[in-house]
């Protein structure tokens, strides 16, 4: 237990530690010092601390490598730079455009897209939803002396009422229902493609690929199976529902840090690697020696250099140059050329 302290990144662990504190700290004066905190919802909560301290963590240390601190400083240098309304435009349409719609999988495949589009639209619905709940931050109470009518009450302060049985009530009540509809069928299509597809069946683990498809349906067919007793059953299941799905929904929570879908985390930083091409490219591009033609950014080729020597690598050239300059078609050539010299030196050129 001492080498797993020792080996902890304590920078991570200061920054996790607070991301959990501020989280406690919100529930606290959202839910009015847990006057308006549901009880039942303690194990949700303490699985998505768990969640939050995994995630902060982890992606504090994905922060601390060299390229990805580079990429970083640089993203937030040249947003916050005289520019900073052009690119702060472009980085909301790319927010909304890969983000929110995945449109970039589109050029890859529709089907492909249709499954992310869904699991990625159910998803952020559904913790648009569960989080305010959980953390106490909107709650619903019946109108005294009516019981018929709900009042909803955000941080404490009325934000509307809706009368039961009104089409308001039902999409309200129901918002879960449909985020695993869309769960459940982007899942399938995904699995789908799992089973079918050779390059997918020979590379992918149960681990890394199926793991969070059967989490996701799991978690959304149990949701389902809460409503649907509630609907027609009359209550009858309901304490096995609820717990199974509250297993699943935790189990979920505490993977989220250390599986596959804490790429949902790490894709935002890609708006900041669009930002950083845009603006290598008005900075000007750099020209390898070997074909003339232009294949990256100087900035680029510049940082490439400085990360590499921080990384203890140095592909300077006894003449002065450096062997980042060239293209990769210029690697290639030099790496050929390397070869042919040191089979001429030898005398072989062949065997």
């Amino acid at each position: 237990m001492n080498r797993l302290f020792r080996t902890l990144n304590r920078k991570a662990l200061i920054k996790a530690i607070l991301a959990t504190m501020l989280v406690i700290v919100l529930v606290l004066v959202g839910s009015r010092n847990l006057q308006n905190f549901d009880p039942a919802l303690i194990a949700y909560l303490i699985g998505t601390l768990f969640a939050v301290f995994g995630i902060a963590y982890r992606y504090s240390v994905w922060l601390q490598r060299p390229p990805t601190r580079l990429y970083w400083r640089r993203s937030m240098q040249f947003l916050f730079s005289r520019h900073f309304v052009p690119y702060f435009l472009r980085s909301v349409r790319l927010f909304f455009r890969n983000i929110m719609f995945q449109r970039f999988l589109v050029y890859r495949s529709k089907t492909r897209w249709i499954g992310h589009f869904l699991l990625a639209t159910g998803c952020l619905l559904a913790f648009a939803i569960t989080i305010p709940l959980t953390f106490g931050w909107i709650h619903f109470i019946l109108k005294p002396g009516d019981d018929t009518t709900y009042y909803a009450y955000l941080f404490g302060f009325e934000a509307g009422a809706f009368v039961l049985g009104s089409p308001l009530a039902f999409i309200a009540f129901h918002g879960l229902v449909w985020c695993s509809v869309l769960v459940t069928i982007g899942a399938v299509i995904m699995m789908k493609r799992r089973l079918t597809n050779g390059g997918l069946i020979a590379t992918q683990t149960f681990e890394n690929d199926w793991l969070p498809l059967i989490l996701l349906i799991a978690i959304s067919l149990t949701g389902l199976g809460i409503s649907y007793d509630y609907t027609f059953l009359g209550g009858k299941t309901y304490q096995f529902m609820a717990v199974i799905h509250a297993i699943t929904v935790i189990l979920f929570l505490v993977w989220l840090p250390f599986g596959k879908f804490f790429h949902i985390f790490q894709r935002l930083a890609q708006l900041g690697a669009n930002l950083y091409k845009k603006e290598g490219k008005r900075r000007g591009m750099a020209v390898c020696p070997h074909t003339g033609k232009a294949f990256a950014s100087q900035t680029h080729v510049n940082d490439l250099k400085k990360v590499t020597g921080e990384l203890g690598f140095d592909f300077s050239g006894e003449d002065g140059t450096s062997h980042l300059d060239l293209s990769p078609e210029g690697k290639r050539s030099a790496l050929a050329k390397a070869h042919f010299e040191a089979r001429k030196e030898s005398g072989h050129f062949f065997g």
